[in-house]
């Protein structure tokens, strides 16, 4: 009896995870994306109307949350240094194979072209947290790579898939959130459509 109490609670909570994901995906979006999140494809040739907000918050238009966090160098950024630039704010992990993929054109964006690329470790995901150095070192990444210790810039993004990049304009609004890895043509894209 006393073993059956445990399997008892986790088919529950399995239960409840299904029927709490049933629910929201049923819900039916105004754009076609997912519930709560505006999504752009990388390769899409349409570009949509963003409507311009100052509130904070995650939707196309709309300010985007600022954080401080800590480089893996030890220098303390915040989102907010940036206003005035074109902004890819990337979410990965060292054991994400699509972010592994897409860190070399990463790169290529940063250096050759002149953007700013911020790349936030999902630190908390890691096994190893010396293992992001050695990735960084191991891509030739100069990029600024932000440690995210406690989750919290992944926490207030809604992180839910790796890796996603905010595309956040000039004036520090989030202008598309892509899901997955991109090339050097979709980064270059997204980025000139942007102010």
């Amino acid at each position: 009896m006393k073993k059956a109490i445990p399997i008892v609670i986790v088919i529950g909570m399995l239960c409840w995870a299904v029927i709490d994901f049933m629910g929201s995906a049923t819900e039916e979006p105004e754009n076609g994306a997912m519930p709560g999140n505006s999504i752009s494809s990388p390769i899409s040739e349409e570009t949509e109307e963003v409507v311009e907000s100052d509130e904070v918050g995650l939707e196309q238009g709309m300010v985007a949350p600022d954080f401080k966090l800590t480089t893996l160098d030890g220098e303390v950024m915040k989102l907010s240094d940036y206003r005035g630039e074109r902004v890819m704010l990337n979410f990965w992990a060292t054991w994400c194979p699509p972010c592994r993929a897409e860190m070399p054109d990463m790169q290529k964006l940063y250096e050759d072209e002149g953007y700013t690329v911020l790349a936030l470790n999902m630190t908390k995901t890691e096994n190893n947290i010396e293992r992001v150095g050695e990735f960084v070192n191991e891509l030739g990444l100069t990029f600024p790579i932000l440690m995210d210790e406690a989750s919290d810039a992944m926490n207030t993004y809604k992180i839910q898939v790796y890796p996603t990049s905010y595309m956040i304009d000039s004036n520090g609004r989030v202008q598309s959130i892509i899901l997955g890895a991109m090339n050097h043509d979709q980064m270059l894209q997204q980025m000139s459509r942007m102010e």
